[in-house]
């Protein structure tokens, strides 16, 4: 297979990045690098500045990411680029750099991530003769705030975008009405929701165009924690690890060990509802905040708890954390809600829960049957080996490719990608 030249799209890259979605771009770059591949990621600057309270991470020295060659748009106007593509819905202080990065003959693969804010549906016609994949990280193609949470305060189960916007503080986006980004997507090739529950919500929702699923991966091998290291906590604990939002449910978890004090919750993680969990736990002595840790570190809390618990209330598109405790072979406590039934119905790593109730009887029965706890955390990791390594994903991204590029007539693309059944 001769290496194809992609080009990836996307508002957010480490480290001008937040959560999940950014890193599941940087690991799909470096292993396409990996399995000899050119790949350049161009992504937006003063967006991630725009969205960001807090210290501005250092630029890298060099544009290359191992081997991911890194395209940093930023204009001298700072602000006010994002927020004309957020208000107008195509590139504009920008639009002659992306044009010409984008011209006939440059890429075989032109893949759109999150690109809300780098060129929003306009930047979907750019690509001249490359063919082209959508990956819905977010629900943003559906919802102006990208994560289905009405109003600040609820799950969202109709429309009422206008309205919501105000109360998010952003300015309506007025070319959610005129099908500009229903056009942009008739000229993509395949778009792609990244797991079963994200796609059908995204169909409820009005999208009209066919969806494929790919999940996230994580590499195959990580170091893992050393064998026989000591717990990084004194006590036996049950993990949080993501960012401190309201909506990733922890102000329910934190009342649940009011009454359940067998164990610690170790919280990994920083967000802007932070001080108010913090507040809600001081009185709760085997509740810890350690804040930010490196991938390193998580490892070694993944690997001494209890059981990761993941109790987001709000419409997630996947779920990153539960795979990451899966390969370390630590069982899953996870809400019944959004996509981690269909992820922990395939793996088969962990329970769900509904109440507060249930949540205490999960994390007790885990806590006192070692035998049910480990039996969980094997049947995890061997899923995980199964469903989400990079050896796994990576070639079924190519096969989209492949299959689009074959619909398109592009055998100069098809032809040098091997099908899964050849690879």
């Amino acid at each position: 297979m001769t290496g194809l030249r992609i080009c990836m799209l996307t508002t957010f890259y480490p480290p001008f990045s937040f959560g999940g979605d950014a890193i599941g771009v940087q690991r799909l770059s470096r292993a396409l690098v990996a399995r000899g591949h050119q790949v350049t990621v161009v992504h937006d600057v003063d967006a991630f500045l725009a969205l960001h309270h807090g210290p501005v991470p250092e630029t890298p020295t060099e544009d290359l990411d191992e081997g991911v060659r890194v395209v940093r748009l930023k204009s001298p106007l700072g602000l006010l680029s994002p927020l004309l593509v957020q208000q107008l819905g195509r590139p504009v202080l920008h639009a002659r750099r992306l044009r010409k990065i984008l011209a006939a003959g440059q890429w075989d693969v032109v893949t759109f991530h999150n690109v809300s804010l780098l060129g929003g549906p306009g930047l979907l016609h750019y690509p001249e003769d490359a063919v082209t994949v959508y990956m819905a990280h977010e629900h943003w193609l559906i919802c102006p705030t990208h994560v289905l949470w009405r109003h600040r305060r609820e799950r969202c189960d109709g429309k009422e975008c206008f309205k919501c916007s105000l109360t998010y503080h952003r300015p309506p986006q007025l070319w959610r009405y005129t099908g500009a980004l229903d056009r942009g997507l008739d000229r993509v090739d395949t778009i792609v929701a990244m797991s079963e529950f994200s796609r059908a919500k995204h169909r409820e929702f009005g999208l009209r165009q066919k969806m494929e699923v790919l999940p996230y991966f994580l590499p195959d091998s990580p170091p893992g924690p050393t064998p026989g290291s000591m717990p990084p906590h004194p006590r036996q604990y049950f993990f949080f690890a993501g960012r401190l939002e309201f909506i990733k449910g922890l102000d329910d978890v934190i009342e649940a060990f009011r009454s359940f004090s067998g164990a610690d919750l170790v919280i990994a993680g920083d967000g802007n509802h932070a001080a108010t969990l913090k507040t809600l736990a001081a009185d709760l002595p085997h509740v810890h905040f350690i804040g930010g840790r490196t991938p390193e570190e998580l490892e070694e809390y993944y690997h001494h708890a209890l059981a990761l618990v993941v109790p987001s209330i709000c419409y997630e598109t996947f779920g990153i954390v539960l795979i990451e405790a899966f390969r370390l072979g630590t069982p899953v406590i996870a809400r019944d809600l959004g996509p981690f039934p269909e992820i922990l119905r395939r793996s088969g790593g962990g329970v769900l829960f509904s109440s507060e109730e249930e949540l205490i009887s999960a994390m007790k029965r885990l806590q006192e049957d070692t035998v049910y706890r480990e039996s969980l955390g094997r049947t995890g990791a061997y899923s995980f080996h199964e469903h989400w390594t990079e050896d796994i994903i990576v070639p079924a991204y190519l096969d989209i490719v492949r299959r689009a590029s074959a619909r398109r007539g592009l055998t100069r693309i098809a032809d040098r990608i091997s099908p899964p059944e050849a690879a």
